[in-house]
């Protein structure tokens, strides 16, 4: 009849409408909350279409490697071309322009952390160089309690030779110990100093503990770690193994200016000029 036809024709475009609601609904709603959104029962018509169809809010799925941090899983918004989202963080902006900062004393979790980033701007790029940054205590704590052993400087030592493209090292504050080793491993010509860096020599310390037989075991280890570094350094430095063992036997303080007589470093830098690599992000701020 005619009137049951009029409310089969009503029923259906009060669905539609309904259709057309949660569609809007649906676009309107964040990624984040995507996970609540009501699953639809409804399916529109082609002709059906929502009024945020040309938004100027996009999203790309695209999982590509943001200059300065890591886009999100689900993909980056933008407005008019603009990136909106939370500002990228610090150590992926400094490791997309090849800098390496060790500020920490030479712990497993840093050695492990240094050497992921020096294999992977190997394999990023074979020619561009790394600058390493180092303000580090080495394996011990600036008052000399030991937290660490000298096979962590070793390991990140000869990753420093094992990757092909040249590592330029700078000391920052201090370089201590183990870390004035490394700072000794750049690239020969490529070994700078900021001018109020300290850098010290010294020897090994043992945490040996236990019966004697233990302690004499691991003072035979310590003693041919303090050689297998003292030979790094003289290697370095140019001078004889003999010179560099006597100098470690004692604390020895060396600032820039002495490290470059030494020979732990090449130049003392002291403004952007004289940056060995200038990173990319400086001349965007």
């Amino acid at each position: 009849s005619t009137a049951s036809f009029q409310v089969r024709n009503c029923a259906e475009n009060m669905m539609h409408a309904k259709g057309a609601l949660l569609v809007l609904l649906g676009s309107m709603m964040t990624p984040a909350s995507e996970a609540f959104a009501p699953t639809p029962l409804f399916t529109t018509r082609s002709s059906v279409s929502s009024p945020l169809k040309h938004s100027p809010v996009s999203k790309t799925t695209d999982l590509k490697m943001v200059a300065g941090g890591a886009q999100q899983a689900y993909g980056e918004e933008m407005y008019d071309g603009v990136r909106i989202g939370p500002p990228p963080d610090l150590p992926s902006l400094l490791l997309h322009n090849r800098i390496v900062y060790i500020g920490m004393p030479l712990v497993p979790a840093v050695t492990e952390l240094v050497i992921a980033e020096l294999l992977y701007l190997n394999y990023e790029d074979t020619n561009k160089p790394i600058t390493m940054y180092i303000n580090s205590s080495g394996t011990t704590t600036p008052d000399g309690q030991s937290v660490g052993f000298e096979t962590e400087a070793f390991a990140i030592a000869d990753v420093m030779k094992y990757v092909r493209p040249p590592v330029c090292t700078v000391a920052v504050g201090q370089a201590f110990g183990a870390a004035a080793m490394l700072l000794a491993q750049g690239k020969r010509g490529k070994r700078f100093a900021l001018p109020n860096a300290t850098i010290l020599l010294n020897q090994p310390r043992s945490m040996a503990r236990g019966q004697a037989t233990d302690i004499a075991i691991k003072a035979r280890e310590v003693a041919a770690n303090r050689r297998k570094t003292c030979e790094l350094l003289a290697t370095a430095c140019g001078k004889s193994l003999s010179t560099v063992e006597q100098d470690c036997q004692r604390v020895k303080y060396l600032q820039p200016h002495e490290a470059v007589s030494y020979g732990l470093v090449d130049k003392v830098f002291v403004n952007e000029s004289t940056l060995p690599v200038k990173p990319s992000f400086i001349s965007q701020l």
